[in-house]
């Protein structure tokens, strides 16, 4: 009896699953094959899942429409720059919440609770005054600063969690040999964590390319603005879409983060398991 039983759960637990990405997934595949419709097929009363007479015009009426690549260079920009930066930051700070019980840890470990609290709109206004006042409104770079702030957080947790995975004796060997803390860090600990480094500075760049608030009320310009924003120019004046282009667009523009998403999610795993490891 407990045997069948236990088939009978496992058996819902597997057609829960499937179901639950059969709900994830119908948003992107409905998405492809928008992307390959054409015009006729978009307005038919009777939708199909595969289109009837595949097209590549989709395609080509983006690129024509509107700035794809600039944009697309403006997201990379700012996605690379902001995720150097926040690993360069993370790392020696992760360090010292990893091995150090103190107030200052204590607080680092609140304020990575916190802030993943307070949602956007609640820090935009206060944001831009800041922003203003430096002079780096419309500026990617000031845009890069934003991305930083807020992937900070969750850089500084999963980093933790490797940092935890970490033996202690290594350190304590290499400081016996007389390496100090920083020499420690980059010739013993660092090297160590560059699966964690990688995964987290991925992480950091999927978070900035894929970002859209910020970028929409930080950048006027339209040479500046970036991919997302850019895809919000496939609505007409009235809010009306033009259907083929907007999602031809959307699936380029969706395919860096699912790719970088597949290559790093089981890193992203250990990263966040990786502190309850003892050692």
């Amino acid at each position: 009896m407990s045997l069948r039983t236990s088939g009978s759960t496992r058996a819902g637990q597997y057609a829960a699953l499937l179901c639950y990405l059969v709900f994830l997934a119908f948003p992107f595949l409905w998405l492809i094959s928008t992307a390959f419709k054409p015009a006729r097929e978009l307005g038919s009363l009777h939708p199909t899942w595969i289109p009837e007479q595949p097209t590549l015009d989709n395609f080509r009426q983006a690129f024509d429409e509107q700035p794809l690549l600039r944009a697309a260079a403006n997201s990379l920009t700012a996605a690379l720059c902001a995720a150097l930066i926040a690993v360069v930051v993370a790392t020696p700070m992760a360090y010292v919440m990893a091995r150090h019980r103190g107030r200052l840890a204590t607080a680092a470990t609140g304020w990575v609770v916190v802030s993943q609290a307070f949602p956007f709109v609640l820090v935009i206004i206060p944001l831009f005054l800041v922003l203003k006042n430096l002079h780096l409104i419309n500026s990617l770079w000031g845009l890069v600063m934003v991305y930083v702030v807020w992937s900070l957080p969750f850089a500084l947790w999963m980093l933790a969690g490797y940092v935890r995975a970490v033996p202690p004796e290594l350190e304590e060997a290499a400081a016996v040999d007389g390496a100090g803390k920083v020499r420690i860090l980059v010739s013993v600990t660092a090297p160590l964590l560059a699966p964690g480094i990688v995964a987290t500075a991925l992480f950091a760049f999927i978070t900035a390319w894929n970002e859209f608030f910020f970028a929409l009320v930080l950048l006027k310009t339209p040479e500046k603005q970036t991919l997302p924003v850019v895809l919000t120019h496939f609505l007409g004046a009235e809010g009306v879409a033009d259907l083929g282009p907007l999602a031809a667009a959307a699936f380029l523009a969706t395919l860096p983060s699912l790719v970088l998403f597949a290559v790093i999610q089981k890193r992203i795993t250990g990263g966040l398991t990786a502190g309850a490891v003892k050692h």
